[in-house]
This record gives C-alpha cells, sequence and structure tokens, in this order.
C-alpha cells in the first residue's frame, strides 16, 4: 500500500483499500519496466510488451475502479 495511506476512504481519502493496491502495482511495475529497457538496457521494449502491459494492467485498473 501506498505508505501514509491517506487515500484510504476511511481515513478520509477517495479509494478503497483494493484500489490503492492496484494503483500501487500499477506504479511499481511501471517503475520496473522503465527501469529494466532504459537504465539496465535488458530488453527493446517491444510491441508484446506494450500489448502485455495494456492487457494486464489496464485491464486490472478499469475492472477495479468500475462502479458495478
Amino acid at each position: 500500500m501506498p505508505a501514509n495511506r491517506l487515500g484510504f476512504d476511511e481515513n478520509g481519502g477517495p479509494f478503497s483499500l483494493s484500489q490503492l493496491k492496484v494503483i500501487q502495482e500499477v506504479i511499481t511495475l511501471t517503475v520496473f519496466t522503465l527501469c529494466a529497457v532504459f537504465v539496465f538496457r535488458t530488453d527493446k521494449l517491444g510491441l508484446n510488451h506494450v500489448a502485455g502491459f495494456i492487457l494486464l494492467l489496464v485491464a486490472a485498473v478499469y475492472v477495479i475502479f468500475k462502479k458495478w
């Protein structure tokens, strides 16, 4: 979870606990991918990486934040 939990709805913020966790995962995976590609130059960012990122992370954010 974000360290301060200021966004947690029971502490006056707009997000539920699961929404905060998804936000954390998206940020973590984004930073890891950028570091791996640009800092360590381990792999090129190919179309399959971008498609996987969109399918996994964007879909997860959409599902968690959608009001049913």
